[in-house]
């Protein structure tokens, strides 16, 4: 039966009279975030916005991972994260870099040659 405690006990959830009540314990406190880990992530999901703070937010991912792996501080997750993002906009501002120069040289060869048959 729930609740129900033998005579001479106290019932559960109860210390025994005489001494002090005890808590359950929740474990210990978890570790400190790293700063670099956060200040990654935030530059990362800033180059949605400016794609210049992307490839940065990379690069402070790789540098928070070794601390966070050297110190047992929390935010390995927010540094990869920031990394993958950091990287992938990285490498779509490379693309959209490319394509542009293929427009503009496609635009200049092809108005060369349209000028010289006028």
């Amino acid at each position: 039966m729930p609740g129900y405690a033998p005579p001479g006990y106290p019932a559960p959830g109860y210390a025994p009279p005489g001494y002090p009540p005890q808590y359950s314990g929740y474990g210990y406190p978890p570790p400190k975030t790293n700063g670099m880990a956060i200040a990654a992530l935030v530059l990362a999901l800033a180059g949605f916005a400016s794609c210049i703070t992307a490839p940065v937010g990379a690069i402070l991912g790789h540098v928070a991972q070794k601390q966070i792996r050297l110190s047992g501080e929390g935010g390995a997750g927010m540094a990869k994260a920031a990394i993958i993002i950091g990287w992938i906009l990285t490498g779509l501002l490379v693309l959209l870099i490319i394509f542009y120069v293929v427009v503009i040289v496609f635009a200049i060869t092809t108005g060369a040659s349209s000028d010289s048959t006028y």
